[in-house]
Parts: C-alpha cells; sequence; structure tokens
C-alpha cells in the first residue's frame, strides 16, 4: 500500500516505515504529525485518485528530527570582467517515518457522486424563485435555419450578403439585388 501525498509544499510517493526528508515543520520532535492532503492512493491493485484529494484519508507520520541538509555551493560568475560570487546554503529539513496510511476516504468517492447529482434536482427551486421575480425581457435569439436543404450558391450568397456590414436595410436591399443579377 502506498500513497500519494502533499507534504510541506512538494508531493511524495509514501508507504509504511518508509522514511521522509521534508521541509522544516513546526512539531516537535517525537510528535505525531497528520497530513489529510493525499492525492492518489494504492491499496492491493486498487487505485483511487483524489479530485483534487481523497476525503477522509490521511497519512500518519513521526517527527524523528529536524537537520539541516547537505551544502549547496551557488557560484556565478561572469568572463572577462572580474564577477565572482560564491555563496552556500543549506536547507532545513525535518526527518519523518510513515506510521501508517488511512483509507477512511477510498469508499467515499461514490456518494460524492451521488450527491453531485443531487445538487441539479435543487436547482430548479431556485429558478422558480427567480421565475417569481419581475426581470426585464431578454432580446429574442434569432431562430437557426436548416442548412442542409440550401444549394451551394445559395450557401454562397448567404455568406455574401453576410460579410456586408455598415450598410443600412435600404442599400443592403439594393446589394442583394445586385448580387443576385
Amino acid at each position: 500500500m502506498y500513497a500519494i501525498v502533499e507534504m510541506a509544499g512538494q508531493q511524495f510517493k509514501v508507504a509504511k516505515d518508509q522514511k521522509v526528508y521534508v521541509h522544516r515543520l513546526q512539531e516537535e520532535e517525537g510528535k505525531k504529525v497528520t497530513f489529510d492532503k493525499v492525492l492518489l492512493l494504492e491499496d492491493g491493485g486498487n487505485v483511487t485518485i483524489g479530485a483534487p484529494v481523497i476525503e477522509g484519508a490521511a497519512v500518519e507520520a513521526k517527527v524523528v528530527k529536524h537537520l539541516k541538509g547537505d551544502k549547496v555551493i551557488v557560484f556565478k560568475k561572469k568572463r572577462r570582467k572580474g564577477y565572482r560570487k560564491k555563496n552556500g546554503h543549506r536547507q532545513y529539513l525535518t526527518e519523518i517515518v510513515v506510521e501508517g496510511i488511512v483509507a477512511k476516504g477510498a469508499k467515499k468517492a461514490a456518494p460524492a457522486k451521488a450527491k453531485a447529482e443531487a445538487k441539479p434536482a435543487a436547482e430548479p427551486k431556485k429558478a422558480v424563485k427567480k421565475a417569481e421575480a419581475p426581470k426585464k425581457e431578454a432580446p429574442k435569439a434569432k431562430a437557426t435555419e436548416d442548412l442542409s436543404s440550401k444549394t451551394v450558391a445559395e450557401l454562397k450568397e448567404m455568406a455574401k450578403v453576410k460579410e456586408i456590414t455598415g450598410y443600412s436595410s435600404m442599400k443592403k436591399a439594393e446589394l442583394i439585388e445586385a448580387l443576385s443579377k
């Protein structure tokens, strides 16, 4: 059994009794920590993926010790300019041991979908309340026309008419007559 969990701003693949080094945590050494942002859970071939997290699933861990990571040298240089900068950095880390993975939320994925389906049933009630309130009439949408029965020539003519913009309806009528001749 393993899980992909977000700990201290990073994602880790963890299993029971595994040591993990994460960014420094506020908890004291020897304390237990629970991480509830479980993104994926695998249990004997059964994989559960969260959207974005799995509800009810958690990873329990124990803080072993706080330490500093290996030194990283940051060296900057610009050739022929005499510019050189050398800095070092040691990241503050926390060593934790995963004590267990709780998979309570793996079975709650199906009820979440049922709740999502129940919400549309509640929306018509809101629509009834909105219908009772007076509101301005929206402009009517133009009726769509079935173009499957039109010929290619008719479709080309319709396209030409739609390209004509910026003219009054009187001039449009004259242009349409001129195009049809």
